[in-house]
């Protein structure tokens, strides 16, 4: 997250059937965040949180934001996969 602008991230839930293929905003403060990484969220009416996966990062300020700002939920967690590179 930079001083005025607010990191975003568009997450899909993939192993979830009764979402499968639709994308859900997230506001997140973790600066590492990346599209691929593990994320754990809360979805629905009851922020059950779930392991999604992040499809798009965007920065934007509070006026430009893809989703209204005072309704949007926040990442919990980011998992990041560890690769060991084989050098």
């Amino acid at each position: 997250m930079t001083k005025d602008k607010i990191c975003f991230t568009a997450v899909e839930y993939p192993d979830d059937p009764n979402v499968v293929g639709y994308y859900y905003w997230y506001i997140c403060n973790f600066a590492d965040v990346a599209e691929g990484d593990k994320v754990v969220a809360p979805l629905g009416r009851h922020d059950n949180l779930q392991q999604g996966v992040v499809r798009r990062v965007i920065f934007a300020d509070e006026s430009n934001a893809p989703y209204p700002v005072h309704s949007i939920k926040y990442i919990k967690k980011v998992i990041k996969d560890k690769k060991e590179d084989n050098v």
